[in-house]
């Protein structure tokens, strides 16, 4: 039998929300601060789509100060009750977890929001003056065991009782009004993806934060508390004082956790050895850790919902059951999800399409207006080949960002993601991953910057960040003009089979296949290195299958699109800016600026003389090929011309690849500046397939060849050569380590890559 007993709070001590001073003849207002409410819940609860219900477009997202985890936080008002006015309240969403026993840094934010010791300075999040605990009514015996962990905090508590559709379908009886008494804190039937229940939530809220706290539950046995509260004075001693009372808890009771990892350092005693004596005690005394904590909080859970809950004796077939039976099944289930990849990834690679082509003639459209309305010269060079191809750089993303995330909105929200990932969770395992990898993985295909945005599914900080990392080694859609301008170029049209197989096609399959052979291994090395530990047990509850909310889907995707432009996409555009300077300084640009006006002139001439046109243009190319020869990028070009020789390169293919930074595309129209063509070509381009295979040493050997063709191939195929997908990579990591370690490794991986296929190649052809 465990029972209640009143403890102080750990942790700051919770302040009354402060009162406005009165008016009066030149005095003023002190300014309320807005109240704080913490959502918390298990995964699949129905906790994100409560929050959007609550707060809609209103919320914002960042990242918690140093750590991976997303900050979501939304606007609320909350009514106080008669002539007053209501009060602004700022409800942050903690991410979904199972328990308060935080294994990792990421983990360990929730926590830290609760005790309001997350962040710093102004960035510090005050603790919450409400949480509202988000539980699965069909499941309530599982998510109480996160209740009890809230409850323990000294925190006023609302238990938002969600899908209780469910519950009801599956033949379970719950009496709110029970149910509330036995824990002490107001319980509210939800149902979130139908917005009821809503308004008496926000009273309830509003209640509890004017109220006074419940007094916290000790599930746990006496031993712990009592071992926790003698741990207090061995901290003070060792110079840790002030530990919450919960933290103590939590460093007796997790082995291994991050509670432990982050005082271990800052006492000055041997904190592991002084837990492990702790333990040793308590399992003396017939308490053994860590199932102590386990059996004494599913046994509250049984005492509270005793009385409150009664299930059916045989729990009727729900039609979630009966569609799970096909969409489950290791055949059946397999192909409908290979079909549904399918179409996602056709919609990524295909239908956005027409998007892009949009944004492109837009792009090229404001381009027209800025070169008929500026004389030629550097201001404009800047803001035709600076800004506007940088805003169109970060814009040409967005239709597919809005496609994949559109996709994943909807799979979440009708529940299939979750039986998605349960399918692959066999492949991916071998990789040290979760199911929940593949699809970020897959959509990497088509563009890596999506997909590693997709990566915000998988909670497992560890499978997130080597899922991140190796995201970028998928051949996305942007390396395909490389492929196509070489491969036509360099491989020969050989038939096999009567005509059925072609070289051209193997090469091109083979070569888009490298990068994902190639992150088998490096996922491997990465969990046995950076990101040590156990592959987690794959724990996933399977949602019931619903209608998906028009209103939630949409508020995700503009989410996630705004998230990618306002932030991802000041970066991309300054990366652009930077690589466009470097190719434009220090050459004198002003014949070139002369030739430009001339063309412009003679093009807008009633009756154009072509000839003189086609002169101009081939000496504005030629000026073109020269300048970029002796700017910033083509002087890089030639000092790492010895670095780059043994691939098989000369100085212009190592400017292609420094130019193609920002995007490896970008390679095409360089080539094509370099040798004169005009920046305007194309793979498919005839000229310039021509001009590589002139292209000659000083000594006249070709400079193309089929081993050298194969070498800048893999070099792309496994480069990090797209400013966007770094950029991305912090953005979700909220650190420049990663990024910069992900452009090192793959770099590495490229050079080596290329060196042996030139090195090999060029001994066997």
């Amino acid at each position: 039998m465990t029972t209640a007993v009143p403890a102080p709070p750990p942790g700051p001590a919770r302040s009354a929300a402060p009162a406005a001073a009165p008016r009066g003849r030149g005095s003023k207002v002190a300014p309320v601060r807005p109240l704080v409410v913490a959502l918390v819940g298990n995964p699949n609860t129905g906790k994100s789509t409560l929050f959007n219900a609550l707060c809609g477009a209103r919320a914002r997202t960042g990242n918690f100060p140093g750590v991976t985890v997303e900050k979501k936080v939304g606007r609320l008002k909350l009514p106080l009750g008669g002539a007053a006015a209501d009060r602004a309240a700022e409800v942050i969403d903690l991410p979904g977890t199972y328990s308060l026993s935080p294994r990792s840094a990421d983990e360990m934010v929730s926590v830290d929001v609760l005790l309001g010791d997350a962040g710093g300075g102004a960035l510090r999040t005050p603790r919450p003056d409400a949480v509202v605990c988000v539980v699965d009514a069909s499941n309530l015996h599982r998510n109480l065991y996160l209740v009890s962990q809230v409850l323990e905090l000294g925190l006023p508590v609302v238990l938002a009782l969600n899908m209780g559709d469910v519950a009801a379908a599956r033949g379970t009886t719950i009496d709110p009004a029970a149910l509330s008494k036995k824990l002490g804190v107001p319980v509210i039937p939800t149902e979130a993806h139908r917005r009821r229940g809503l308004n008496e939530l926000r009273a309830a809220i509003a209640d509890a934060a004017a109220g006074p706290a419940p007094e916290p539950v000790r599930p746990l046995p006496e031993a712990v508390s009592t071992e926790a509260a003698a741990l207090e004075g061995w901290l003070a001693e060792h110079g840790c004082p002030d530990v919450p009372a919960y933290l103590r808890e939590r460093m007796i009771l997790d082995v291994g956790g991050q509670v432990v990892e982050r005082y271990r350092g800052r006492c000055t005693g041997d904190l592991p050895a002084h837990l492990a004596k702790v333990r040793a005690r308590l399992a003396e005394a017939g308490c053994r850790v860590p199932a102590a904590e386990a059996a004494g909080r599913y046994g509250w859970a049984r005492e509270i919902l005793d009385g409150t809950v009664e299930t059916a004796a045989e729990a009727p077939d729900t039609a979630s059951d009966k569609i799970d039976r096909f969409l489950t099944h290791r055949v059946w289930g397999l192909l409908t999800f290979a079909l549904l990849m399918f179409l996602v990834f056709q919609a990524i690679f295909s239908w956005a399409g027409p998007f892009m082509d949009a944004i492109g003639e837009g792009q090229g459209w404001l381009t027209d207006i800025v070169q008929h309305s500026m004389a030629p010269g550097a201001f404009r060079s800047l803001i035709v080949d600076g800004v506007i191809a940088g805003v169109g750089g970060v814009l040409i993303f967005l239709p597919q960002i809005v496609i994949l995330f559109l996709a994943i909105a909807i799979l979440e929200d009708c529940g299939y993601m979750a039986r998605a990932a349960f399918l692959m969770d066999r492949l991916m395992s071998r990789l040290g991953l979760s199911g929940k990898s593949f699809v970020p993985l897959m959509s990497s295909f088509a563009c890596a910057v999506p997909g590693v945005m997709a990566t915000r599914v998988i909670e497992n900080r560890r499978d997130r960040m080597v899922t991140i990392l190796v995201a970028p080694l998928m051949s996305c859609s942007a390396r395909l003009p490389v492929y196509l301008l070489l491969i036509g170029a360099f491989v020969p049209a050989t038939a096999y089979l009567g005509g059925l197989v072609e070289l051209q096609g193997l090469v091109l399959f083979g070569i888009t296949a490298l990068g994902a052979l190639v992150a088998i291994p490096v996922a491997w090395l990465l969990r046995k290195t950076w990101f040590k530990g156990e592959t987690p047990p794959f724990v996933m509850e399977l949602p019931p299958y619903r209608w998906p909310s028009l209103r939630n889907v949409a508020l995700r995707v503009y989410d996630r699109g705004k998230a990618f432009v306002t932030r991802a996409g000041t970066l991309i555009f300054a990366a652009t800016v930077l690589v466009w300077a470097a190719g434009y300084f220090p050459g004198d640009h002003a014949e070139l600026h002369a030739v430009q006006a001339q063309i412009e002139a003679e093009s807008a001439a009633a009756e154009p003389n072509e000839a003189e046109l086609e002169a101009l243009e081939q000496r504005r190319r030629r000026l073109s090929s020269e300048l970029i020869e002796d700017s910033l990028l083509g002087r890089t070009g030639h000092a790492i011309e010895p670095v780059v020789k043994p691939l098989g390169w000369d100085w212009r293919i190592g400017v292609g690849a420094l130019a193609s930074f920002p995007a490896r595309e970008v390679i095409i129209a360089t080539l094509g500046t370099i040798y004169s063509l005009g920046g305007d070509v194309d793979e498919t381009d005839d000229g310039l397939r021509d001009a590589l295979r002139r292209s000659e040493w000083p000594d006249g050997d070709p400079v193309y060849t089929l081993p050298v063709a194969l070498s800048v191939m893999v070099f792309f195929a496994l480069c990090a050569q797209c400013a966007a997908t770094l950029m991305v990579i912090k953005r979700e990591t909220n650190s420049w380590r990663w990024p910069l370690f992900t452009f090192a490794y793959m770099t590495a991986l490229a050079y080596l890559g290329a060196l042996l296929t030139y090195q090999i190649g060029s001994r066997l052809f």
